[in-house]
């Protein structure tokens, strides 16, 4: 009697997903390989132990990645607006928790959740993995 109950629920599961960049028009950013390392206690990230900052990081991922601090986690996006193909005003610059595209539609988006803020935008921002260590930050896909 429960296993029509588990299949549909196995079937739910698995039928569903959250990544916005699962939309067939989301196809301008490549599957780069990133493997980052980033000491917390070198300068250059000394604003990674303030919630609600984030620094970005060139020459890695698309355009680079920008690496957020929300007070509870660090997370990890690709710097390059996913709903333009990569030219160089499609870099996004990070201020706080946000990232703004410096093409002319200044496509902004949400570095908590990876959402555009403009709903009538088709795809969110690449995601990296990000683990913990100390005072290490591991980036990865």
């Amino acid at each position: 009697m429960r296993s029509p109950y588990i299949l549909f629920i196995f079937l739910l599961v698995f039928s569903c997903s959250n990544n916005i960049n699962q939309n067939e028009n989301c196809r301008f950013l490549l599957n780069v390989g990133v493997n980052l390392t980033i000491d917390l206690n070198l300068p250059q990230y000394s604003q990674l132990q303030f919630a609600g900052n984030s620094v970005y990081e060139p020459n890695q991922g698309n355009a680079g990645i920008i690496i957020a601090y929300t007070g509870v986690d660090y997370l990890a996006w690709d710097a390059a607006d996913p709903n333009h193909v990569l030219q160089s005003c499609s870099v996004l610059m990070n201020s706080g928790l946000f990232a703004t595209c410096g093409c002319e539609d200044k496509n902004k988006y949400n570095l908590v959740n990876g959402l555009p803020e403009n709903t009538n935008l088709q795809c969110g921002l690449k995601f990296y993995r990000v683990e913990k260590s100390g005072n290490t930050l591991f980036i990865s896909n």
